[in-house]
């Protein structure tokens, strides 16, 4: 029974690792014009374990007058919220499964320092278990 209660957590860690999404692209500190569109790419490193994606929402938050505030506090305005399907592209060899969104950023957006957030939601193992969490990069409003 003690072994159980040890290893439980550290599966459970290991498996929400695994789940764990990054941007592909922009790269942090990249310049994007407001009112324009911007592609973002969303990887979603391969697994052994099973899991099945909820949704992914991707917001912006300006950051030009203050910092930017913690982005479990506030995703800014929502640019993308819906599904979330990553997978292999046959021409891109070496990059993990991923999904493009091509969103639009508003014209009225401040220019200067941004952050872009994307939230992830995924179940994952054969409970399911829910997984949820937070990514963030800067960027700059030009």
């Amino acid at each position: 029974m003690r072994f159980f209660e040890v290893i439980s957590p550290v599966l459970i860690a290991t498996l929400a690792a695994a789940q764990r999404i990054q941007f592909g692209f922009p790269a942090e500190g990249t310049s994007i014009p407001a009112g324009s569109n911007l592609t973002i790419e969303i990887d979603r490193p391969d697994t052994l374990s099973a899991s099945k994606e909820v949704a992914l929402v991707l917001g912006l938050q300006t950051c030009a007058e203050a910092p930017c505030p913690p982005p479990d506090s506030a995703l800014g305005t929502t640019l993308y919220s819906g599904g979330f399907d990553p997978q292999f592209q046959i021409e891109s060899t070496g990059k993990p499964p991923h999904q493009n969104f091509t969103v639009f950023v508003p014209p009225t957006t401040p220019k200067g320092t941004a952050q872009l957030s994307a939230m992830h939601l995924s179940l994952i193992g054969a409970g399911p278990m829910p997984f949820m969490e937070l990514k963030n990069i800067t960027i700059n409003i030009v």
